[in-house]
């Protein structure tokens, strides 16, 4: 007997199972399952990325651009096998969590997901009340408040339809992907060098400064609350519940998650490619925070366009971000604790989390600490993603939990070397950090 046929409670129950998907047609089934792999991958490109892609191409050229091709690669796999567990199982990797182990293990992978969703969302805090400081002048303590507000955005969306939530997502997407279209043209990088930045060098791990940086890439990059997202969200297309619809769900659904991961890969790679073009080896190669790259985008590249673009794109991937945070937050809570709260009560507690760092460093140490604060919430992310990982690839490898819908021995083969290399990672990072190496 597969797990599936074991009864569990739904996940998301006020969207499951509501977009519904046609009988017949390659494209017009594609076009149905389109959705859930943008709102994971919006999670891929929030103002905790621009923070490390600035911080990785100002101090170091090119030569991270290996570690976010590879993170990108990393991601494609790990959300590949969450969309196959949430359609194979009929659970998110949350519920699969609480009905797989004991109540103490489940309370701590609940507390352990918490401080990573806080991380995130205060990198989310940060980045818009930082776009709302460049474009509106709008001060940095109140635009940390504001950001509270776009709960009523995310409750109003999700309430009228689920795919409202994805077509404001997409439109977002596209305005930052255009954004940065003009600033790489504007930019004008060097072709080669950023060829041969996609080729890891030893530096990268022997340099303690550039590992930590792309440690904090692999944070912003492969994030722990989008492996339970996506489990999730792939639920709420109506699909058959026999073997054969839902293997063809498990394909659709990988190709989007792939399509709207290398949408990512793009973006990142640009804010990375940007800042080495534009910082690194002109006198600039100590930019940090997002507020200097704003100031100094237009006298480098010659108009006022690139920084007025750079903002309002860092606005786009802030709001982008939040829509999926208060998806995961309810996602966690519900599948490792049984528990539902009020979906406003549930984002308001989230954001109280994230806003009271993030009003403690701008007050005590103004815009200049938020760059540092930043980077080190995404290397909380990066710390906490071995505890979804590991659980994740183990549930997906399970014939009694997947039954026919097992993950393949190839997607195995590569999965578990990658949870091992970003948990040695990360121990190598504590190593380095503590010890001072």
């Amino acid at each position: 007997m597969s797990w599936r046929q074991v009864s569990s409670s739904v996940s998301l129950p006020e969207v499951h199972r509501t977009v519904p998907v046609p009988s017949a047609g390659f494209w017009r089934k594609l076009f149905a399952f389109a959705g859930p792999g943008y709102l994971v991958a919006v999670g891929y490109m929030d103002p905790g990325n621009w923070a490390t892609d600035l911080a990785g191409g100002a101090r170091f050229g090119y030569t991270l651009m290996s570690v976010i091709v590879i993170s990108n690669f990393m991601a494609i796999l790990l959300q590949a096998l969450a969309a196959r567990l949430g359609i194979a199982s009929g659970r998110d990797l949350a519920q699969a969590c609480r009905d797989s182990y004991s109540k103490p293990v489940v309370f701590a992978l609940w507390a352990l997901c918490e401080v990573a969703i806080a991380a995130c969302d205060l990198a989310e805090v940060i980045g818009a009340a930082i776009a709302l400081n460049l474009l509106f002048h709008i001060p940095m303590t109140f635009g940390v408040c504001i950001t509270a507000t776009d709960v009523l955005l995310v409750l109003y969306l999700q309430h009228r339809r689920f795919r409202y939530v994805e077509a404001l997502v997409v439109l977002l997407i596209l305005g930052i992907a255009g954004a940065f279209a003009v600033q790489l043209w504007l930019a004008k990088p060097a072709i080669f060098e950023m060829a041969r930045g996609v080729v890891p060098v030893p530096d990268i791990v022997r340099n303690r400064e550039m590992l930590y940086i792309a440690i904090s890439i692999l944070g912003a990059t492969v994030m722990p609350h989008n492996l339970y997202l996506h489990s999730s969200i792939v639920q709420t297309r109506n699909y058959g519940d026999d073997d054969r619809s839902r293997k063809e769900a498990v394909g659709y659904s990988t190709i989007d998650s792939t399509v709207a991961l290398m949408f990512a890969l793009f973006l990142n790679a640009a804010i990375l490619v940007v800042a080495a073009a534009t910082f690194h080896g002109t006198g600039h190669q100590d930019v940090a925070d997002i507020s200097d790259a704003y100031l100094l985008l237009a006298p480098l590249l010659g108009t006022s366009v690139a920084s007025t673009l750079f903002a309002l794109a860092l606005l786009f991937a802030g709001q982008n971000a939040t829509l999926t945070g208060t998806l995961a937050g309810q996602i966690v809570m519900e599948g490792f604790l049984n528990i539902r709260l009020r979906p406003w009560l549930r984002r308001l507690i989230t954001r109280l989390i994230a806003i009271v760092p993030a009003l403690i460093t701008v007050i005590l140490y103004g815009e200049r600490g938020t760059g540092s604060l930043l980077v080190f919430s995404q290397v909380i992310l990066s710390l906490q993603l071995p505890f979804a990982v590991f659980p994740l690839v183990m549930f997906a490898g399970s014939r009694r939990k997947m039954g026919d819908l097992v993950a393949p021995w190839w997607m195995l083969a590569l999965a578990w070397p990658v949870a091992v290399v970003i948990a040695v990672l990360n121990v190598y990072l504590l190593w380095q950090t503590i010890v001072g190496a």
